[in-house]
């Protein structure tokens, strides 16, 4: 059974960093697409950021350029989401996802995880 398991959420003032993370178990994930999304109170889940599996393309949504990296470790099985710069407009709970076509929508994806809450004070 598959599982995507997030942790490293927190809470953080605006401009500082967090890290998260993705443990990722139950199947193989050679030439899934990994991702993160966000939802924040009131607003629908979006697109963060992802990377392919096999071959390590990385997508991010404009918001996060240059400001956030995805990362993934094969040998773990672990997907990274670096944070810098943190505004107070990242404030979400940040998911994992796994799809194991193309596209890069909420409907797409085939796994997902629990979630874990970010917060950015001002």
């Amino acid at each position: 059974q598959v599982q995507l398991v997030e942790s490293g959420g927190g809470l953080v003032q605006a401009g500082g960093s967090l890290r998260l993370s993705c443990a990722a178990s139950g199947r193989t994930f050679s030439g899934y697409l990994m991702g993160w999304f966000r939802q924040a109170p009131g607003k629908e889940r979006e697109f963060v950021a992802a990377v392919r599996w096999s071959g390590g393309s990385t997508y991010y949504a404009d918001s996060v350029k240059g400001r956030f990296t995805i990362s993934r470790d094969n040998a773990k099985t672990t997907l990274y989401l670096q944070m810098n710069s943190l505004k107070p407009d990242d404030t979400a709970v940040y998911y994992c996802a796994a799809n194991s076509g193309a596209l890069l929508t909420v409907r797409a994806m085939d796994y997902w995880g629990k979630g874990t809450l970010v917060t950015v004070s001002s």
